[in-house]
């Protein structure tokens, strides 16, 4: 299915983006996340297919569960996206460093 005939919410598409990115099942990310063995992979399932949206407190466990901020799990914007999939690898001075020169006025 090509992006533009994809209908599921960003928070879908995102879900299984990092998800799948991290090698893991949607058992294993549910349980990483703090659910039931029972329940893990079919809550994924429909937050992944779009059919449910969690609440925000499960929304932060499953990011903190994939090591990615919750911001990544709502922006369309792709460039934003990959910025923060990097983000949790970059070190203190190297977010500095980014900052300063996103803060920076523009050389001629």
């Amino acid at each position: 299915m090509s992006k533009a005939a994809d209908k599921r919410s960003i928070f879908a598409r995102r879900l299984a983006q990092a998800r799948l990115s991290r090698g893991l099942t949607q058992a294993q990310l549910g349980v990483l996340a703090g659910m039931e063995v029972e329940v893990a992979s079919p809550r994924i399932n429909q937050y992944e297919r779009g059919v449910h949206e969690p609440r925000s407190a499960m929304a932060k466990q499953l990011a903190q569960a994939l090591g990615i901020p919750p911001a990544f799990l709502y922006t369309e914007d792709e460039l934003l996206a990959k910025v923060l999939l990097h983000w949790p690898s970059l070190t203190k001075k190297k977010k500095r460093e980014l900052v300063k020169a996103l803060e920076s006025p523009p050389t001629k």
